[in-house]
């Protein structure tokens, strides 16, 4: 019942489409299902961390970024902005397939790297996490080890099925956009990834 349990916050909390699932989704059909998937991944282990410290009711980690909202802010919101500058000025790749080839494993573990940062600078993570295992009665797990691992697996597990769901459906889209399409849904992205940094930078989300 725990896994079940986790299984589902993981899902339910990888879902809302907020700025992560507008980069992913950009990242889907512009890179590829994998670029998707990795990114997906950073968000998944960032989630798996937070949920590893709501589970085990670690109170002085808690304390510790509740007391650091605003540089946490900060940190998110500045970065956004650049991810969406160089989102938006990004030109899409022809398909060279040797130069392709030879940047996929750095540029997959960039974009792991970016959207973990980003989930992690986010403290309401933790706290919806928190808000959620309460309400599934799971807050006195803390006193079993085992149950409270259980229950973290399934949060990432639950997270990993979404991105996987995510990620397909939008590959399925990806050969039906033209290199001209392709270079709007960058503008776009960029866009609305850029404003929603400024939206946490004045501290409207």
């Amino acid at each position: 019942m725990f896994f079940l349990k986790g299984l589902i916050v993981g899902f339910v909390i990888a879902v809302p489409m907020g700025p992560i699932g507008i980069l992913c989704a950009r990242r889907t059909l512009t890179h590829g299902r994998k670029a998707g998937f990795f990114s997906g991944m950073g968000a998944a282990t960032a989630d798996v961390l937070y949920g590893f410290i709501a589970a085990f009711g670690v109170p002085f980690i808690s304390d510790l970024f509740a007391g650091k909202q605003v540089w946490l802010r900060l940190s998110s919101g500045a970065f956004l902005c650049l991810l969406g500058v160089k989102t938006f000025i990004e030109k899409p790749e022809r398909k060279n397939l040797s130069s392709i080839l030879k940047k996929k494993k750095k540029r997959h573990a960039g974009m792991y790297v970016s959207t973990f940062f980003l989930t992690l600078t986010n403290p309401l993570t933790i706290f919806s996490l928190a808000a959620v295992f309460a309400g599934l009665g799971l807050t006195g797990i803390r006193s079993s080890i085992i149950s409270a691992l259980i229950l973290v697996l399934g949060v990432f597990l639950g997270s990993v099925l979404w991105w996987l769901f995510f990620t397909g459906v939008f590959s399925v889209f990806k050969r039906r956009f033209s290199h001209h399409e392709i270079q709007w849904i960058n503008r776009i992205a960029g866009l609305i990834i850029a404003g929603s940094g400024v939206l946490v930078l004045a501290g409207r989300v």
